[in-house]
């Protein structure tokens, strides 16, 4: 069993909200937009970190961390990337692999909009954490938590954190 949380868009900003979500976790998972290397610095410090490199993300993080990141967590097949759409509208670059090889858990950043919604043509779940950082539209800073114990993805919730400046 493990507790992740997942967060995206952070664009440079990690606070000690942040970190308190980090410390309770056993995973954190980035889906792009890091923003300064020293917010994944941070969180690597304290635990075992999983991420992509999303659109504005430079060429130090474009080094550390790939376009796509596709792993098993317990028995999950999980594909974490920056822009990946939705549900009926997915990203033209990933659509066809995602139609012949789909994984159980499908989760990207990049829109700034929380979304979770089950795939039926596809048959998995998708997950958008929405944004943890500041910069942006988003009125709330969101990010995601839940378990994975054996194939099963479970006791999801849903962290708002105020947008304060």
């Amino acid at each position: 069993m493990k507790k992740i949380l997942l967060l995206s868009d952070t664009h440079s900003h990690i606070d000690d909200t942040i970190l308190k979500y980090v410390n309770q976790a056993d995973e954190v998972w980035h889906a792009g937009d890091i923003g300064a290397l020293t917010v994944t610095d941070t969180i690597k410090k304290l635990k075992p970190l999983r991420a992509v490199f999303g659109n504005i993300d430079d060429a130090q993080a474009r080094l550390e961390f790939p376009l796509h990141n596709r792993f098993m967590c317990e028995g999950v097949d999980v594909w974490i990337t920056h822009i990946g759409g939705y549900p009926g509208k997915y990203n033209p670059n990933i659509k066809e692999e995602i139609a012949k090889n789909p994984p159980k858990l499908f989760i990207c950043g990049h829109s700034h909009i929380l979304k979770v919604i089950y795939d039926k043509k596809n048959n998995f779940l998708h997950m958008n954490p929405g944004a943890a950082g500041k910069s942006g539209f988003h009125q709330v800073r969101t990010m995601l938590r839940f378990v994975i114990d054996g194939d099963a993805i479970k006791d999801l919730e849903i962290i708002e954190i105020e947008k304060q400046g």
